[in-house]
């Protein structure tokens, strides 16, 4: 199908705006967290070890070439009620003496002092390095109440390329947030990942039709790679 003129003059705006300075690019990994990917968590993400190699891949690279990386972490607290966990999140609720826990119960998902499953700690498997920042948030937007955004504009960082879980959640809420503040973002499609195949498609097209790019993580790379040369 032939695309119409103003399309392709759209796509190639897009594509001069948003393609990646070497200098002024961060990597954002949105929430792998003990309490998402652990196969004993309440709320484990099981597509999202199918991300984990190509996180692994981009972080190998960023880290060589010594560019900026962020993690981000979701946390709950009693002492900060919100509605993520109540009522949207009751797995995020401690956990009731006694009491069951698992999928739609209280089970301390990303307290901050869980341990095991439900730990909020990234998984070892992507370790964050000492200078690299864990950011973490009480809400979906890791830029409300954080100091995501100080950090970025400290380093003079324009372009941001996403990677993390659930991309209709966390990562979602953060790229809007991301494009509301001027940066911009291209979203990995096979470095996000959610539960349902539908919805992820979906999320790919609103972004890809009103919020930025959508790139694989090698062409990604290799977008990146050619600037840095």
């Amino acid at each position: 199908m032939t695309l119409p003129d103003w399309l392709l003059q759209k796509a190639a705006r897009v594509e001069a705006t948003h393609r990646f300075d070497p200098d002024r690019t961060a990597l954002l990994v949105i929430d792998m967290q003990v309490a998402f990917l652990h196969a004993d968590a309440s709320l484990a993400v099981p597509p999202a070890w199918d991300i984990v190699p190509n996180v692994q891949a981009l972080l190998a690279f960023f880290r060589q070439r010594r560019l900026p990386v962020i993690f981000t972490a979701f946390v709950a607290s009693p002492d900060i009620p919100t509605l993520r966990v109540d009522p949207f999140g009751v797995e995020h609720r401690p956990p009731l003496p006694g009491q069951s826990t698992g999928f739609g119960q209280p089970s301390g998902s990303c307290q901050r002092a869980a341990t095991g499953p439900e730990s909020a700690a990234i998984i070892p498997e992507l370790a964050p390095l000492a200078h690299e920042p864990v950011i973490q948030g009480y809400s979906l937007d890791k830029f409300y109440g954080t100091p995501l955004d100080q950090f970025l504009r400290a380093h003079d960082i324009r372009y941001l390329m996403l990677t993390g879980v659930m991309t209709d959640l966390c990562v979602l809420a953060t790229l809007f947030s991301a494009t509301t503040r001027e940066y911009r973002v291209t979203l990995l499609s096979d470095a996000a990942a959610t539960l349902w195949p539908d919805i992820q498609k979906a999320v790919l097209d609103i972004v890809a039709r009103k919020l930025g790019r959508v790139l694989t993580t090698q062409a990604a790379l290799t977008e990146l790679q050619g600037a840095s040369a």
